[in-house]
């Protein structure tokens, strides 16, 4: 059974209930003072409390979908195999969840597909979202703008389909006209089972920063009708998968127009979900701290637009130092709210506002 499905959650719950009915059943042949009964009652107690500890994780991890599987909760995630001259490998299909969900020229598709980078030599898994317009009459040519959207650490990419929601809040902004119809590429912002912070890990590690900087809107553009052009592309996330986005959009001008973080970091966090990214490479770690790249390096023609909470986000004063390092001829904006905090509530009210921030930056034509 998946570690998300309703199977391992249900049979974890029924357990707890079955756990707690022997104990009241045994307990009073248990209350007699030896010390075999003592270790009995002792052992009755562990056991209801691991059920139910275990039902309540099962439950919030579904919820939250903080570990989409066995392997990332034992960290051991698996990473995809690089098949040579297939960019984007199609796994499966679902509807988004919105009215006509089904029908494709009224709901869209979400494709779930294995993206292999050319020049990274890395491949990872993604949810790609094709709005209704991509399948209407007399769009058979036309090219879309499209944004990566990345999850933060160590979530999943079903967070952005469920939890945060994006297909259908993209597919809401269409309709109401607030946005235009762009793709979607929604997925974790590593390559690995490691926190690599889309960053190239020196000593032979996986190359995350060439792997998003590049084979990820070459390969999308491969296959679907997504405009080719920096013009075309933006980046989204939210924590760690903020930061990714934030520094594709420093370092990668050549590729990204426009970079949204949702409560970003500034700079990577070195521990033990991380592992030793630069080997000693002080240069590289330097260029890493998003602050002290904008104060010392050229900056592009590239829009940002950062978040955070006067209450309840600890990124409040970085970002006030990133929102002044930004100049000309790069623009940033940025969402301050009253109160806040590291979550998806929080995420949630941000995340509309900021797919029609970026939507307005980007052209396909």
């Amino acid at each position: 059974m998946g570690l998300t499905s309703s199977e391992l959650l249900v049979c974890a719950v029924l357990c707890t209930a079955l756990a707690f009915t022997v104990t009241v059943w045994l307990w009073p042949r248990l209350a007699r003072g030896s010390r075999t009964r003592v270790l009995g009652r002792m052992g009755l107690i562990v056991l209801v409390q691991a059920f139910l500890f275990a039902s309540v994780a099962l439950a919030a991890n579904r919820s939250l979908l903080i570990y989409g599987s066995w392997a990332d909760l034992a960290g051991r995630a698996r990473q995809e195999a690089v098949r040579g001259g297939v960019a984007v490998e199609v796994l499966g299909r679902q509807a988004p969840n919105v009215p006509g969900g089904g029908n494709p020229l009224v709901s869209g598709v979400i494709e779930k597909v294995t993206l292999h980078g050319e020049r990274s030599g890395s491949a990872a898994q993604a949810y790609v979202y094709l709005p209704p317009e991509y399948f209407h009459k007399g769009n058979e040519q036309r090219r879309f703008p499209a944004a990566v959207v990345l999850t933060g650490y160590p979530g999943t990419a079903e967070n952005l389909l469920k939890g945060l929601r994006y297909p259908k809040t993209a597919w809401t902004l269409a309709k109401e006209k607030k946005a235009q119809p762009m793709i979607l590429v929604m997925m974790r912002p590593t390559v690995s089972a490691e926190n690599t912070q889309c960053i190239d890990v020196r000593g032979g590690g996986p190359q995350s920063e060439t792997f998003f900087g590049t084979d990820v809107p070459r390969a999308i553009s491969s296959t679907y009708r997504a405009g080719t052009p920096a013009r075309s592309w933006g980046i989204i996330g939210d924590s760690t998968g903020g930061y990714c986005a934030l520094k594709m959009t420093v370092q990668h001008p050549e590729t990204y127009a426009a970079g949204v973080g949702l409560s970003a970091d500034y700079k990577p966090e070195i521990d033990h979900d991380s592992g030793d990214l630069f080997h000693g490479d002080k240069d590289e770690e330097k260029r890493s701290d998003l602050l002290w790249h904008l104060a010392n390096q050229p900056q592009a023609a590239s829009s940002f637009l950062v978040t955070t909470s006067l209450q309840g986000e600890e990124n409040y004063k970085p970002t006030q130092q990133f929102i002044k390092a930004v100049k000309a001829p790069a623009r940033v904006s940025s969402i301050t709210l009253d109160r806040g905090g590291h979550s998806f509530n929080t995420w949630n009210r941000e995340i509309p506002p900021a797919l029609e921030w970026i939507s307005g930056r980007l052209s396909a034509e």
